[in-house]
């Protein structure tokens, strides 16, 4: 059977329905276009998120409080920044180490021997205390430091000369005469907040005052590395009753001023306070002696 050329033919313009076939791809296009997939609508949501922002910020509620936010952070970080400036100071923290050798001298001497001392009253220049350097009285953690490390070194050779000597021993002895020292700074400081006595005293000061019994315990190892258990509780009592003196009279001084009226003219501090805090800590003073040393000495 016959067909026309025009149907199915060459030169045909009608052709059959078949599956359509899509265009070839781009070989330079990296992704599909899928945009046309989704329709314009979707943009929408955007500007209505845009809107409720600019109302937000359009509220006079919303800038008061965005206001009084900004402020309450920037007074809690200049507070912040101050009590770090005063508690870590370095110009702070050099007042403590400007001694010479006269003031060391002299500084051990009153340890020692405290009860001729009479001036216990710290000096000061244009509301500034002085150096420790100019003034006998002032704390100071130059000592303190030596006597730890000069305490470290004896508690080495006692133990060496026991054959109990070992790294991980000196270590325990270091650490546990170091965190007595951190503890008795905050017991301290804990216990002026709880009886409202307010003074001039800072954490430098007290780790000084407390770091002082390094001193006593170095002369009661001595004592008993030179003469036994003899020379041991004779140094203790001696450097224990003279420590004792020596803190009761410094720490009354210094919370003296506690006691000064206000322009309201009530007291600032509590004298019966004052005193259990004095009387405490000193009290302290050769507990904690005769626990750090008295396992040095046999």
């Amino acid at each position: 059977m016959a067909y026309h050329q025009g149907y199915g033919g060459q030169g045909s313009k009608h052709r059959g329905r078949g599956p359509l076939v899509p265009p070839a791809p781009d070989p330079h296009q990296l992704f599909d276009d899928t945009s046309a997939g989704f329709p314009h609508a979707q943009g929408t949501p955007a500007s209505g998120i845009d809107m409720g922002f600019s109302t937000l910020l359009a509220d006079p509620m919303a800038n008061v409080a965005v206001a009084y936010g900004s402020s309450i952070a920037s007074q809690s970080k200049d507070i912040v920044h101050k009590e770090i400036h005063r508690f870590m100071s370095v110009n702070r923290l050099k007042y403590f180490f400007a001694v010479d050798t006269a003031y060391v001298t002299k500084k051990l001497a009153l340890l020692l021997f405290p009860y001729a001392h009479q001036n216990w009253e710290v000096r000061y220049s244009r509301d500034t205390p002085l150096t420790p350097q100019q003034d006998i009285n002032a704390p100071d953690l130059y000592i303190p430091s030596m006597a730890f490390i000069t305490y470290i070194l004896l508690a080495g050779i006692a133990l060496g000369l026991q054959q109990r000597f070992s790294p991980e021993v000196l270590g325990m002895c270091a650490s546990t005469a170091f965190v007595w020292v951190i503890i008795e700074v905050l017991a301290l400081l804990l216990s002026l907040y709880l009886v409202t006595v307010q003074s001039d005293l800072t954490p430098f000061d007290l780790l000084a005052y407390s770091g002082y019994k390094y001193v006593g315990m170095i002369l009661a190892v001595l004592g008993g590395l030179l003469f036994g258990s003899d020379g041991y509780y004779v140094a203790l009592a001696w450097t224990s009753c003279a420590l004792m003196y020596f803190l009761a009279r410094s720490l009354r001084m210094k919370l003296h001023s506690s006691l000064v009226p206000d322009g309201m003219g009530h007291p600032r501090g509590s004298g019966r306070g004052q005193t259990y805090v004095t009387l405490g800590a000193a009290a302290c003073q050769p507990l904690i002696v005769y626990w750090l040393t008295f396992h040095l000495v046999r």
